[in-house]
């Protein structure tokens, strides 16, 4: 709409419904026009219009372009809640699609591709493959978005109908816009799916690099991401990528830039000359620090980029350090961002106009501003050992000023400092304690206690300064609690004579006696316990050399750093943090819009066999006719030094358990039946439960006699379980039961062969032999919590595994009787859903789960839903394991 039609949006008319229905329906021309445009404006108002849909939809049959894209607004506003009606639209969409103007044509092949309605895509398919091949640029390149766009609608249709193939297609095309645009929509398809659909070849290479000179600056942004994801064959393939690139550090759009920047650290991963490297971080500098004289906003975009860029190569940004000097009119978040960049920067070169920055900055007026400028001093003397006493003499002059704030910061980094460098800078300690009266918050309290009790014996009057602090012990912050009792225990250690002996029991009574802090009660205790016992093993304990602290303060983990800087310039380069932290995608390979699963169907849930809402374990004692007795006491037991049973050698195993389930569950599978067991029945099996496996046991005593001091092991198993805690059952008197959770350790004694489901187990008590039993354990109760792969990792593991290791099994007799009920079934047992297709009239499931050793499962499951049969497909490296894994996976259908 113009300027002038404001008006239509002005009207206070009650009733005016019947007038637009009036209108639209004129005979003239301009009537119509105007009420379409009073309809629009009150659609966009917020009121609802949908009434006139059908007068809005006869609307259509004008040559008037204004007209008509008012008409198509209308429509994509509201098909989807006139689906039957929106259909009427469908003949006209069709006409237009094969008008003379080719503006007409894209309007009408766009509009189609924004109306998701499931009845108006079919008719789609036809004007969209025609618009495909149009004669005009223009079409073209709207068609191809519109593909993109049908995909998420309907994926099996779009593959089906071979748009993908017309998309690949495009990228030949003659015209630079119809081939970014059919790059931004093929890698928006490639987002969404499971499968490779858009891969770079050396081929496509050269098309894109050519197209790259001539098209938009959105058209190079999608170009340029494409190619980031493309692998150079060797390092002279590299060299030439970055030379037709290069040319994009100079483009006026601060995106294409930062394209162009992630493209060349990508690239240079593989550049092997040291002189190439040093000429591409030289050409890299300037469109960088021209991005700092944009608008605060893009500023502070291109500081979080920066800031990973320095990290990875500091070279780059090396002499530049003095446009990240921060200006007094910048924002509190830009200069926050330029004082990090500074610090990765700081060098022995640069460090004293550095300094002198951080020292004016100290003396500004935002607090939280000055509390980062002396912290990154002390930042700055941790990382360069040369600048250290340079940094302190700076941090002592702040301190004089005598403003509160300064100092208590000052305090908190020198603290560290000390941490860094020990025994080199204890003379400047004196200062230090002339600001004790000053200190209010606790950090800084905390760091300066830990001062005086790290340099007791050089400090004269430490006792009189720790004393200070005690008398408000109790009303002190944990934190400073904590660092107060083991100043006074180091003290003691130091200098035991009277005063710090009744300063060590005063600490030492408030820390157990009148404390609710778990923390602080534990450490006063070893104290206590430590200096009663043995005087010289706690000096050994606390007063311990320390490991020297580096600064590695807001570094990245380099995988993260990576990732991220694959990520530039997106909002995951800005958050640093990977797209999956922040960014849910819920859509699936090929589904309908009703066949959706959001995250929440497919985290972990506990074990099947383990009870979902169990509390802390216990053991739980009971008659066998069900009246409960009262719980024995679990009084430990005296273990045997050596108990042979099996011939085995690792007495670490034999335990006692207190670690039992719930009550309510399925009953355990007897394993020992007490016709075998003189009167003693054992049920057990293997369970999972908060990413812990557990032996899940029932001892019952059908026997004349009480039974107790039972002792369990494992023999050699393709796991290597063993027992990991003591097993602690009550005494069983007779027709009485115990259950228990043993907790289980993996990879202690493995068996050498091939894998096996096999668990032999051992059981003893003082009163009967040994009994062996043969249990199996279920494969699933392996299957870790952290096994739901990504998108494009479950893509890249599937392809780089050897077509050797893909395993497949039919399962004629399971019937999958809906999808999302079985998704939910797997999901609780740690097998994870990736994504879901259609193939004909079988859906295609994509799961993904892991067992210990990071040994990744790549699952398809293929079925037709209600019909007996399924396909299970999986990849892994360890593909001897594939028949444990279909065992289990049978068992989770099946159960």
């Amino acid at each position: 709409m113009s300027g002038h039609d404001s008006k239509y949006f002005s009207t206070t008319k009650k009733g005016e419904i019947p007038e637009l229905k009036e209108e639209l329906n004129s005979q003239y021309k301009d009537k119509r026009k105007d009420a379409v445009k009073k309809v629009i404006a009150a659609m966009t108002v917020g009121k609802d219009v949908s009434s006139l849909f059908t007068d809005v939809v006869n609307c259509m049959q004008t040559e008037n372009l204004e007209l008509k894209k008012l008409v198509y607004l209308y429509l994509i506003n509201y098909a989807k809640s006139q689906p039957d009606l929106a259909i009427l639209a469908v003949n006209t969409f069709v006409k237009d699609s094969q008008d003379p103007n080719p503006l007409i044509r894209a309007l009408a092949v766009r509009t189609m591709g924004c109306i998701r309605v499931d009845k108006i895509t079919e008719y789609l398919c036809d004007p969209l493959q025609r618009c495909l091949k149009d004669d005009d640029p223009y079409v073209r390149k709207t068609a191809a978005v519109c593909v993109a766009k049908l995909y998420d609608i309907n994926a099996e249709l779009v593959e089906d109908r071979g748009f993908l193939d017309a998309l690949k297609d495009l990228i030949s095309d003659n015209n630079p816009m119809v081939v970014a645009n059919a790059v931004a929509a093929l890698a928006e398809i490639q987002d969404h799916s499971v499968r490779p659909i858009f891969e770079i070849t050396s081929n496509t290479l050269s098309k894109l690099l050519t197209a790259l000179n001539e098209c938009t600056e959105w058209g190079q942004v999608f170009i340029l991401d494409a190619l980031s994801k493309y692998k150079a064959a060797n390092a002279h393939e590299a060299e030439n990528i970055v030379e037709r690139v290069t040319p994009r550090l100079q483009h006026a759009n601060c995106a294409v830039v930062l394209s162009a920047v992630k493209m060349i650290l990508l690239q240079m991963e593989l550049i092997t000359s040291p002189d190439v490297i040093r000429n591409l971080c030289k050409k890299m500098a300037p469109p960088l620090v021209t991005l700092l004289s944009t608008e605060p906003e893009l500023q502070y975009v291109a500081l979080r980029n920066i800031n990973l860029i320095v990290q990875k190569r500091p070279i780059i940004l090396a002499h530049e350090i003095k446009v990240f000097f921060c200006k007094y009119n910048d924002p509190i978040y830009v200069k926050m961002e330029k004082l990090e960049i500074m610090i990765k920067l700081a060098s022995d070169r640069n460090i004293d106009q550095v300094l002198l920055e951080f020292k004016e900055y100290a003396t500004e007026v935002d607090v939280d501003f000055v509390r980062k400028a002396v912290r990154a001093i002390g930042r700055c003397a941790i990382k360069l050992e040369r600048a250290a006493e340079r940094c302190i003499s700076v941090l002592l002059e702040l301190i004089k000023i005598k403003v509160n704030y300064v100092v208590q910061e000052a305090i908190i980094v020198i603290k560290d400092i000390f941490r860094r460098y020990p025994n080199t800078y204890e003379v400047i300690i004196a200062t230090l304690c002339e600001s004790l009266d000053t200190l209010d918050e606790p950090e800084a309290k905390a760091s300066m206690i830990w001062i005086i009790g790290e340099y007791a014996d050089r400090i004269d009057n430490a006792d009189e300064l720790l004393e200070s602090f005690l008398e408000t012990f109790p009303e002190e912050p944990p934190l400073v609690q904590l660092q107060l009792l083991t100043a006074t225990v180091k003290l003691f250690l130091k200098k035991p004579t009277e005063g710090p002996q009744k300063m060590i029991q005063v600490v030492l009574n408030n820390a157990t006696a009148e404390t609710n802090n778990p923390d602080l009660r534990d450490r006063a205790y070893i104290y206590w316990r430590l200096l009663s016992t043995d005087p010289e093993a706690a000096k050994d304990v606390v007063l311990a050399e320390k490991p020297v602290i580096s600064d590695d303060t807001n570094q990245l983990d380099p995988s993260l750093l990576d990732e991220l800087l694959a990520n530039i310039p997106t909002l995951s380069s800005v958050y640093h943090k990977p797209p999956e932290a922040f960014v849910t995608r819920v859509k699936t390979v090929q589904r309908t819009e009703e066949e959706e699963y959001p995250d929440g169907a497919e985290s972990g849930y506990l074990d099947s066999s383990a009870e979902a809402g169990a509390s802390s374990p216990a053991t739980t004692t009971s008659t066998t006719a069900g009246k409960p007795q009262a719980v024995a006491p679990l009084a430990p037991a005296p273990v045997p030094d050596l108990l042979d049973l099996m011939g085995m050698e690792n007495t670490n195993a034999l335990v006692p358990t207190d670690h039992p389930p719930a009550p309510a569950r399925p009953p355990l599978p007897i394993q020992l039946p007490a016709s075998s067991g003189q009167g003693l029945q054992i049920s057990a099996q293997s369970i999972r439960r908060d990413g812990q496996i557990f032996y899940s046991m029932l001892f019952e005593n059908f026997s004349p006699i009480p039974l107790d001091g039972f002792m369990i092991q494992f023999n050699k198993n393709t796991f290597g379980l063993a027992a990991g805690a003591p097993l602690q059952i009550p005494q069983l008197q007779p027709g009485m039961s115990a259950t228990t959770l043993l907790p289980m350790i993996l990879f202690q004694n493995v068996s050498p062969g091939p894998p096996t489901t096999l668990l032999q187990v051992a059981v003893k008590n003082s009163q009967q032999p040994p009994w062996y039993f043969n249990d199996k354990i279920s494969l699933h109760v392996f299957f870790t919590e952290d096994g739901k792969m990504e998108r494009p990792i479950f893509l890249e593991t599937w392809k780089s595994l050897p077509d050797t290791n893909e395993i497949s099994k039919d399962f004629p007799a399971i019937v999958l009787t809906s999808v999302e009920a079985t998704l939910d079934r797997l999901s609780a047992s740690n097998v994870f859903f990736i994504a879901k297709r259609k193939h004909l009239n079988q859906d295609v499931l994509y799961l993904s789960a892991k067992i210990p050793q990071e040994t990744p499962f790549l699952i398809e499951l293929t079925a037709t839903i209600g019909v007996p049969g399924l396909k299970c497909a999986i990849k892994t490296p360890r593909s001897d394991m594939a028949p444990l894994f279909f065992e289990a996976i049978e068992f989770l259908l099946k159960n």
